[in-house]
């Protein structure tokens, strides 16, 4: 055939099957390895183009029926609806058929497959039990192919019978020294050579189709392009002499197609073989001359006659005359005789070959490379020379010495200094302090010797094989970089096995002693590690150089994450967590997956799917068969540690998997009985299955069932880190995987195991939930989401048989199969929006590993992701808060100004009824933002975008909060009415006064006029200066004895609610000698020695006796001045507003104070005497604002504003002038504009808290969180001692005086204020003036009349019309319309153009005003109040360094801050000393140390155990060393000045805090609060 006509054949077939565009050999694995529909949906072929991917699919799922894969699914259905006997259909031209030869088809995929393809097939063929191709026909230039390079990554184990090593053999294939047997047929051949070659491998074993024959599916279709295909099986032995048929492993090569055809491969064959068995019915002369050439080996040649009923004499002469020439012995002809079977004809050549192995020199298939080259062959590694010859190179190194010396010098950096860096951050997490050091120089001393140790690293050079790896990795077009790891993983592989053998020798000696010597076995363990090496070790070195180098390294270094990142990309495993050192290089990986993320465009979002189980389970074998993936199942090696895979996912299914990516992390096995008797394995075992299911999305649980006590442990492990996983927010998916269960009914019989294992799990949950502090939890279920029947699977063993002949159970792929695509589809339902992407997973990867080695998982904000969805939900709630309330507060200035416009006429209990009647609307009003926000909340936790399962625990402390603002509304808003109606009793009270004298001042006007107009009839008109002198007279005489408002007893009202409030207390006694508060406050209060009395202990300090009585005075004084100031501020805030004194204002300032005393130990005395004092000041300052209040509305003054008026009226009414301007002016002075200023006060206030959320403080005002981190910076940034002393002892000031001054900022930039009061003014401008355009028609839309009377109409409809906007005064409406002579019409015009003068003037006075201090303390909603309120929160302080809370709202569960302090600062001392107290809250709940104070009776208790004394607290250890440096900067810089100002001695600071800067600090704080520069 020439090269011509077998390169058009060769595309024929290829086009045929669609693979026309892969040849020659541009199929790649990777392309394989994609998750697409087909992983989902495995379907047959539909046409000839896609039986080669549903063979490929099949073949890497390890599925065995995947040479079955020949033909188009419905071409039997074609072949019934045909004419069985039509002649047409049996000699129709082939080419068109839509089946195919399965040997056509593994050459066609072989000759398209790049080399690694190649080899996955190769190795996957041999997993199943299939011929792989020895040499490949037509490859280049018609030349046969040795394909040594596709077989290099076949490893097999078997067990000679006479090993000297008594115990099994691995070894590389190709690499291994076997008999090789060639079959070969000639062109006469009847009898089918691979039949009887299965026949003889499978002799004492079930029989398995080894080699494709014609009886085969699809084996009898006529082959194109595979005749010249040489394949290779091994027999391998088991070491029993029954089954084995042979005992050493033979090799069984079968030539596909006759001799003459391939003579180059016969050749060649021929000349490795121990013998050459050729298959013939009879010789032609061609074939005699061929093998009669062989003279000069005829040993090695064995003919296999197949003597036939009727075979002719010509045929049998013509195979004497062969066997003659060449002068066989008779043992070299075997004849199969027509009455001997194939199975009775293979035990007679099994026997044969038994024969001829004994004493026969044996080539491996490496050492055949030159003989090929010399008979002409090409060899498929002959292109990798290079690459081969530098993994040579380092190979050769190695093995001139012990590996643990090669690693010490060439892989210097993961030595002991790495593993000593990660014991000292295992111990800085633990605390486990020896001696007298202080926790926080312990700290110190471990940062500074971690810090040596990185620079000591930092400084190491680059070794000699590290600098030769990392040449070789920069990936190019010719694959030289994979050919070159692959020749390292092969080398690097084979010299382990070899020295690991003897070690793993030793250490089962020792195991199976019954006495055994466990530091032995310790010491094995620990050599076993040491002695391992692989390709992961010189990736972890280079990971390693660069996690060590610096910003000044070579950028050479700098690169590395790049080509790291390519090999991520291309299917290579990243070591994720170094298991050796059982440590994360955080800065490499990190920067690895980040320049991966930039690679792909930041398409990264990422489903990350886990397998745990038992070592040796078939866990790794699992992942590889669902995924087509190669993760080590027995590389010789024993690497501790996870290892993560990224598989892509294709365009189309991006959508549906909601990911780009499927990560996988493979672990090493858990229980591993080589690691055991190390000192860390169960904390190992438990931190990295709490690490990987952390990370996990979906985590398979590989249950072994004839493992159970070790599996027990497992479920345990697991157990843990699903409830570790449940309390920061994360549910993976969980399924388990129950291996080796097979059977028809094996379903139904698990069932009662499956209840088992779950009642196992239920009870080992109660027992983890307890550990973990979670007694709620009971059952499994309580944790994940788990269905006995959806979150099991059963699936087969993987061997059929006993290995390493056994054959692969298909079963076991067609299970995995099922069960891969139901999680897919799993997936693919479930799909939500909140999926990592790298930077998000990157954080988990920080958090939990911080989380892991601190074994604490109550709650880290020092996760970004949790603090941002933490953060959002509470910037989210703050709004849906201020919502309701801004809704409440129009709501309730609304209902005010219906009891204020309700009819002075009425009765007093009217207005009660219509009171009570708005607080029954109240209760639905409230009730109906209670649900929106209960619905928004609701709404907010089903959104899939933001996060929100790692807040899902949080949602409780919500909707408490949203109860209890329920309540707070309710009371705010009911004592709101409540005094809306004393002011509308206190109105018509003075309005009443000013009606009466109004009246008469009105009688004494008109008497008076009356008088001088008789002066006028007699022509004695009188001057203006006259009229107004006769006008004074009268307005004297007739005011003289108007009567005031009564003054209420301010002090005696306070005092009777200070009584109410101690009513049930038995203290009546000492407060009935109280006769009038304001004696009480006579200088500042004094805590007395009979204050302490009977109180033990107090503050929380660290003490070796009783603390002393002036000690828990000192501390008493400071908190009750720091109360008093805060109360007295809150006072004299209300006492600046308009509004009268109301009982309700004591009875909030107790409750403040008893919230206040919540956490203090006093006396009774104490109490009472604090409680005097406070409500002595308050009641000096309400009465103060009563006082204020009255003089508003005393009647003489307020008829005093009008005298001007009457005056006027009084000349006009005399002179007889048109007064119609005038009157309007007057009605818009005195009517109008107070409620217009009014109007805009009372919605100034939400007003100005809109303008500071939206303005340039908006920001710190989003969160709570932000808020604190904003104060510290511009504390930091000020540099004033003052202000942090006012901020740590005075933080409620502080925080209130901070947020007036943003007030002031943000009002005073650009004339803001006058902006909001503007834009108010035209609002209300507006409604009055469409109300009077309203109310001068009437109901008939027409106008009013024009006449005096309309005018009264007019007034009263526009007071309808403005009903619920404004008040209008009656009684100014009164006097300004006294004796109006004006008609409708004219009186509405000048109504509108003094609207308009209104409108200018107080536009005016705007921009005028300057005192915006004053205007913001007047208003009745006060925005500094709401603010604060805003980021304020509970108000609670870290019982042990005083930190404030910064859990959102104020009905949380537990109290939490981000950055704790040196509790020294929270004035806290040795009491021996009197120095302030340097150590850490955050550093001692992770120390050994313990504390005492009165809530622990004076007992000394651990640390680490405060949750019991403070259950509402969360301290965790601090996580970083930088987090806390802002505070230990600040202690640093002021320590004596904070010293004086505490009157005690400085605290004794380590060392290293000294060298902290400034920038530093800030830096410490920004990662504290998760600040991003």
């Amino acid at each position: 055939m020439t090269f011509s006509f077998s390169l058009t054949v060769i595309f024929t077939f290829l086009s045929k099957l669609g693979l026309e565009i892969f040849y020659p050999n541009k199929l790649t694995l990777r392309s394989l390895l994609e998750i697409n529909k087909n992983s989902i949906n495995e379907e047959a072929a539909s046409s000839v183009q896609k039986i080669p991917w549903c063979f490929l699919r099949k073949l890497f799922k390890i599925n065995a029926e995947c040479r079955g894969c020949t033909q188009v699914s419905n071409s039997e259905d074609n072949e019934e609806s045909s004419d069985p006997l039509e002649l047409d259909l049996y000699t129709a031209d082939e080419s068109a058929d839509d089946r195919v030869n399965p040997l056509d088809l593994v050459t066609a995929l072989f000759l398209c497959a790049d080399s690694f393809l190649q080899q996955e097939m190769a190795l996957k063929m041999s997993m199943c039990q299939f011929s792989v191709p020895l040499l490949m026909p037509h490859v280049n230039k018609s030349q046969s192919t040795l394909m040594l390079w596709a077989l290099r990554d076949i490893v097999k184990e078997w067990c000679p019978h006479l090993s000297e090593s008594r115990g099994f053999v691995e070894n590389h294939i190709v690499q291994a020294k076997i008999p090789l047997f060639s079959f070969v047929r000639l062109q006469n051949c009847s009898l089918s050579k691979s039949q009887i070659l299965n026949q003889v491998i499978s002799i004492g074993q079930q029989y398995h189709n080894y080699f494709i024959h014609r009886d085969m599916k699809g084996g009898a279709i006529k082959r194109h392009i595979a005749n010249g295909l040489a394949e290779v099986c091994w027999y391998l032995p088991r070491g029993r002499e029954h089954p084995d048929v042979f005992p050493d492993p033979i090799a069984f090569v079968n030539l596909r197609g006759n001799i003459s055809e391939s003579l180059a491969q016969f050749t060649f064959l021929f000349h490795v073989s121990t013998a050459t068995f050729v298959f013939l019915d009879k010789i032609e002369k061609e074939e005699h001359d061929i093998l009669t050439s062989l003279q000069d080996e005829k040993s090695k040649l064995f003919l296999v006659v197949n003597r036939k009923d009727g075979s002719s004499k010509e045929d049998m002469e013509s195979v004497r005359k062969t066997v003659k020439e060449l002068d066989l012995p008779n043992s070299s002809v075997k004849v199969k005789d027509p009455r001997v079977n194939v199975v009775e004809f293979s035990d007679k050549l099994s026997a044969a070959i038994n024969k001829i192995t004994v004493g026969k020199p044996t080539m491996s298939i490496e050492n055949m490379l030159d003989k090929a080259i010399e008979l002409g062959l090409s060899v498929d590694e002959c292109t990798s020379d290079d690459q081969k010859k530098t993994a040579e190179k380092i190979v050769k190194g190695i093995r001139a010495q012990k590996i643990p010396d090669y690693k010490r010098k060439q892989l210097p950096l993961q030595g002991a200094d790495w593993k000593r860096l990660s014991q000292l951050e295992k111990e800085e997490c633990w605390l486990k302090i020896n001696g007298n050091v202080e926790p926080e120089e312990y700290k110190t001393q471990m940062q500074r010797e971690r810090q040596q140790i990185k620079e000591k690293l930092g400084k190491q050079k680059l070794s000699d094989d590290m600098k030769s790896f990392i040449e070789k990795l920069p990936k190019n077009e010719n694959k030289s970089r994979d050919v070159f790891l692959k020749w390292m993983k092969l080398k690097l592989d084979a010299h382990s096995r070899d020295q690991l053998s003897s070690i793993c020798h030793k250490w089962t000696e020792q195991s199976n002693k019954k006495d055994k010597d466990l530091k032995a076995i310790a010491k094995l363990d620990q050599e076993l590690l040491d002695s391992s090496l692989g390709i992961e070790h010189y990736m972890r070195e280079m990971g390693l150089i660069y996690e060590f180098s610096s910003q000044n390294s070579a950028d050479e270094v700098h690169r590395l994450p790049g080509l790291a990142a390519d090999l991520l990309l291309d299917g290579y495993p990243l070591e994720l967590l170094d298991g050796d050192a059982s440590n994360i290089p955080e800065k490499w990986v990190t920067d690895v997956l980040m320049e991966l993320h930039r690679k792909v465009g930041e398409k990264s979002r990422l489903l990350v799917l886990t397998v745990l189980g038992v070592q040796s389970t078939g866990k790794s074998t699992l992942l590889n068969t669902m995924f087509g993936v190669q993760f080590p199942v027995s590389s010789g090696r024993c690497t501790r540690g996870a290892y993560m895979l990224f598989l892509r996912v294709s365009d189309d299914m991006q959508h549906q998997l909601n990911c780009d990516f499927i990560v996988l992390i493979d672990t090493e096995g858990l229980k591993a009985p080589q690691l055991a008797q190390l000192e860390d394995s169960y904390w190992h075992d438990n931190q990295l299955a709490t690490f990987v299911i952390g990370l996990s999305d979906v985590t398979i649980i590989n249950v072994a069932s004839e493992n159970s006590t070790e599996m027990k442990d497992i479920l345990q492990i697991a157990i843990h880190a699903f409830l570790r996983m449940k309390k920061i927010g994360k549910k993976p998916i969980c399924h388990f995987v129950h291996q080796n269960v097979a059977g028809v009914s094996a379903h139904a019989r698990t069932l009662t195991e499956r209840q088992h294992l779950l009642d196992q799990l239920n009870e080992m949950t109660e027992i983890a939930a307890e550990m973990e502090k979670q007694p709620s939890i009971k059952r499994f279920t309580d944790v994940l989401d788990y269905d006995i029947k959806e979150n099991n699977w059963n699936i087969p063993g993987l061997w059929h048989g006993t290995p390493p002949m056994a054959s692969v159970n298909t079963g076991y792929s067609e299970a995995v199969a099922d069960f891969k695509k139901n999680l897919l589809e799993t997936v693919k339902k479930d799909k939500t929006g909140d999926v990592s992407r790298i930077p998000e997973f990157l954080e988990w990867v920080r958090s939990l590993w911080k989380a892991v080695k601190y074994e604490n998982f109550i709650f880290s904000f020092r996760n970004t992701l949790v603090a941002h969805a933490y953060d959002n939900l509470c910037k989210e709630f703050s709004q849906w808060e201020w919502k309701f309330k801004k809704d409440l507060i129009f709501w309730q200035d609304g209902a005010k100004l219906e009891i204020l416009n309700s009819d002075n006429k009425t009765h007093v209990n009217t207005w009660k009824t219509l009171v009570a009647s708005i607080k029954s609307q109240l209760i639905a009003k409230i009730e109906g933002g209670r649900t929106e926000m209960d619905v928004k909340l609701d709404d907010y936790y089903k959104r899939k975008d933001i996060h929100v399962n790692l807040v899902e625990k949080y949602k409780i402390d919500f909707i408490n909060r949203i109860r209890s603002l329920k309540d707070e509304f309710q009371h705010s808003v009911n004592n709101a009415l409540d005094c809306a109606l004393e002011e509308k009793k206190s109105l018509k009270e003075s309005q009443d006064i000013q009606s009466k004298q109004r009246e008469m001042i009105e009688k004494e006007v008109m008497k008076l006029l009356s008088d001088r107009k008789h002066c006028i009839e007699q022509q004695l008109e009188l001057s203006e200066e006259e009229l107004k002198h006769d006008f004074e007279e009268m307005w004297t005489k007739v005011t003289a004895n108007v009567s005031g408002l009564k003054e209420l007893n301010i002090s005696e009202k306070v005092l009777q609610q200070l009584r109410r409030h101690f009513s049930n207390r038995n203290f009546n006694e000492e407060l009935e000698n109280i006769t009038d508060l304001k004696d009480i406050v006579k200088g500042p209060f004094k805590v007395k020695t009979e204050h302490v009395t009977g109180v033990k202990y107090y503050a929380n300090v660290i003490i070796a006796k009783i603390w002393k009585k002036k000690g828990i005075k000192r501390e008493l004084q400071n908190n009750v001045e720091y109360l008093i100031e805060c109360i007295t501020r809150s006072v004299c805030d209300i006492a600046k507003t308009d509004a009268d004194y109301h009982d309700s204002l004591t009875k909030d300032i107790l409750e403040k104070v008893d919230a206040s005393l919540k956490s203090w130990t006093f006396n009774p005395k104490f109490e009472i005497d604090l409680k005097l004092h406070i409500c002595g000041i308050a009641s000096r300052e309400f009465l103060q604002m009563h006082r204020h209040f009255l003089s508003a509305r005393d009647p003489k003054i307020q008829l005093e504003k009008y005298r001007p008026q009457y005056l006027l009226d009084f000349i006009d009414l005399y002179k007889k002038r048109d007064h119609c301007q005038r009157k309007a002016d007057a009605f818009v002075r005195l009517c109008i504009k107070p409620a217009v200023e009014e109007y805009i006060s009372r919605h100034l206030g939400t007003d100005i808290v809109d303008e500071v959320l939206a303005g340039r403080h908006s920001a710190e005002y989003s969160s709570r969180h932000l808020f604190q981190y904003n104060i510290q910076e511009e504390l930091l940034q000020k540099e004033d001692f003052q202000s942090f002393v006012k901020f740590i002892c005075k933080y409620e000031i502080h925080v209130k005086d901070l947020i007036f001054q943003h007030i002031l900022q943000e009002m005073s930039e650009d004339k803001a204020l006058c902006k909001l009061k503007s834009k108010n003014l035209q609002v209300i401008v507006k409604k009055i003036t469409d109300a009077t355009e309203r109310a001068s028609k009437g109901e008939d839309g027409g106008l009013l009349p024009d006449n005096k009377e309309s005018i009264t109409e007019l007034i009263k409809n526009m007071r309808t019309f403005l009903t619920e906007d404004i008040s209008l005064s009656e009684e100014a409406e009164k006097t300004a319309l006294f004796q109006i002579q004006s008609t409708c019409h004219p009186f509405k015009e000048s109504l509108l153009q003094s609207l308009r003068e209104m409108n200018e003037q107080l536009q005016e006075e705007f921009s005028k005003s300057e005192d915006i201090s004053e205007t913001v303390n007047k208003l009745a909603t006060k925005p500094q109040d709401e603010l604060f309120s805003w980021v304020f929160g509970c108000g609670q302080q870290c019982p042990f360094c005083k930190v404030p809370c910064e859990a959102g709202g104020k009905e949380h569960k537990h109290h939490h801050a981000a950055v704790h302090r040196p509790q020294g600062l929270g004035r806290y001392r040795m009491v021996h000393s009197e120095k302030l107290l340097e150590t850490l809250c955050t550093t001692d709940v992770n120390s050994e140390r313990k504390f005492q104070c009165a809530d622990t009776n004076g007992e000394r208790h651990p640390y680490k155990e405060f949750a019991k004394i403070y259950p509402d607290w969360l301290i965790p250890p601090d996580y970083t060393r930088e987090a806390s440096d802002y505070w230990k900067y600040v202690l640093v810089k002021y320590n004596d000045r904070f010293a004086q100002e505490y009157n005690a001695k400085p605290a004794d600071v380590p060392e290293a805090w000294r060298s902290i800067t400034q920038k530093q600090a800030l830096k410490g704080l920004k990662e504290a609060f998760n600040i991003k520069d």
